[in-house]
């Protein structure tokens, strides 16, 4: 049995989903999973849909897509084949909560990934690596050096042929020239405060402020800092009895189940990206 799962978008019109469902059945298959949403104020129609077929070709199949129903509806359209494993590459720093999380979830099998590699800017993190038997490439970046850096990752990310980045609490600005080669590819997690503090230590700044909630926002990268489009976001209440040691284990959990979701999201091909938004098919 062959499971797909195809993602759709396009300008929102009469008989797209009659005739996508039509084309499926007619292809031998049966929808086993179908979703759709409309943006009313672009106009824009988005739709999942998985199906299982007996017997199935991706050549002939996805091509007569093409002809049938791409060009007909002008769609904008992508075909994935459920068993394909996409490579997701880990870049850390010093923070080690995120890594262990997402390791002891692919390790278990939650993750339907494969992980060839991890990069850092310190070595800090090796041992985590190395009892994960996971390769780990040190590549050190500073003012002066962060240009060749990015070439070496740019290497690694090549050879390993590299679907997806996740940013497990890398430390340091992406350049723009790896975001344009891994556009609404690299997943960032960071805190995110009701209201916003920013700098080295905003969990010492949000106890002086006594927040009264914390949150976790993950997204894909652009070149304005955490300005992409947003896959998840999840809050905790706190209150004014939280020392600061118990504001960051509190926030740390949300980081990495928030970064979590969304990888998962991303691996089961959920995310559709428009207008630096996101439609999330749950």
């Amino acid at each position: 049995m062959k499971k797909i799962t195809i993602l759709i978008h396009c300008k929102d019109q009469s008989g797209i989903i009659a005739s996508v469902t039509n084309f499926i059945a007619d292809n031998g298959g049966n929808i086993v999973y179908i979703d759709q949403h409309v943006d009313s104020d672009q106009n824009i129609f988005f739709m999942r849909v998985e199906s299982e077929f007996t017997t199935f070709s991706m050549g002939s199949f996805t091509q007569n897509f093409k002809e049938n129903l791409g060009e007909r509806f002008q769609m904008k359209w992508r075909i994935y084949d459920a068993e394909d494993q996409p490579k997701m590459a880990l870049f850390v720093s010093k923070y080690d909560h995120c890594l262990y999380d997402i390791l002891g979830r692919y390790r278990s099998g939650e993750l339907h990934c494969e992980i060839p590699f991890i990069i850092s800017n310190h070595m800090d993190l090796k041992p985590i690596a190395d009892s994960f038997n996971i390769p780990f490439y040190y590549i050190p970046v500073t003012k002066t050096t962060k240009a060749q850096a990015e070439i070496e990752q740019l290497k690694l990310l090549e050879q390993h042929d590299i679907d997806f980045i996740v940013l497990a609490r890398y430390m340091q600005i992406i350049s723009g020239k790896l975001i344009d080669r891994y556009t609404n590819k690299i997943i960032n997690i960071h805190h995110s405060f009701l209201p916003a503090f920013i700098g080295a230590k905003p969990y010492h700044s949000a106890l002086k402020r006594g927040v009264k909630i914390i949150g976790a926002t993950s997204h894909y990268i652009t070149e304005e800092l955490d300005a992409g489009p947003i896959i998840e976001q999840d809050v905790a209440r706190v209150s004014h009895t939280y020392s600061i040691d118990d504001l960051i284990t509190k926030g740390r959990d949300l980081e990495k189940i928030v970064l979590a979701t969304a990888i998962k999201h991303h691996i089961n091909r959920k995310v559709m990206v428009y207008n630096n938004k996101t439609v999330i098919f749950y």
